[in-house]
């Protein structure tokens, strides 16, 4: 007897546990990343998937939507960053105790997920594979009677990767990997055992091809 597939919609309550993977390798035949390092306390993340669309027209009617990926604009709050954190995500040195910053240090190429609560207490969970992060403005202010705290807000870009897939018999160039443990069945043995190891390694999509 089939699975009853009864779609679970519960809102987002929550946003935990913020990993980053250094990618080592991103070329058309691989796609290869460092182990994922916890970054920070998550306060709060936004994410746009980015799309054009345009028109193409035949016989003075529209013949079709052609729609494409741009890439994905992130927003990401933790409570700090860590000397240890700026040499993760951007070129700058951690040695012996002491930060060093160069003119040359850019940003490198990182995975980053994370993990988003939901009312009935699942989580979806979440990877996007390839971009980089800006570096997070610093404010300091004198302490007062009331103290006030700082954050740390990176924004980033991120893209798809150069490696292709074959799903389902179509070449896809995957930009993010998404679980949601609200709506799992039986049957979805694979998902069900990577979301409960999601950060010990970026996740991939199982071959069964």
């Amino acid at each position: 007897m089939p699975e009853i597939n009864n779609i679970v919609r519960s809102r987002l309550c929550g946003l935990k546990d913020i990993y980053v993977a250094e990618v080592t390798k991103n070329d058309g035949e691989t796609y290869t990343t460092g182990t994922p390092v916890k970054l920070a306390r998550a306060l709060s993340a936004k994410v746009t998937d980015k799309f054009t669309q345009e028109k193409v027209y035949s016989d003075d009617n529209v013949e079709e939507i052609v729609e494409q990926y741009e890439g994905t604009d992130l927003e990401v709050n933790v409570n700090t960053l860590a000397p240890q954190d700026y040499a993760l995500l951007f070129e700058n040195l951690y040695k012996n105790g002491f930060l060093l910053k160069a003119s040359g240090d850019g940003a490198k190429e990182i995975a980053i997920g994370w993990r988003a609560k939901k009312r009935n207490g699942k989580y979806e969970f979440t990877w996007y594979y390839c971009g980089k992060l800006e570096r997070p403005d610093l404010n300091y202010e004198t302490q007062e009677d009331k103290v006030k705290t700082q954050t740390a807000g990176l924004k980033g870009t991120f893209y798809a990767r150069s490696k292709e897939d074959t799903i389902d018999g179509k070449k896809k160039n995957l930009y993010a990997i998404q679980v949601d443990e609200s709506n799992l069945l039986e049957s979805d043995a694979t998902a069900s055992e990577a979301i409960t190891n999601w950060f010990a390694e970026v996740q991939e999509y199982p071959s069964y091809e």
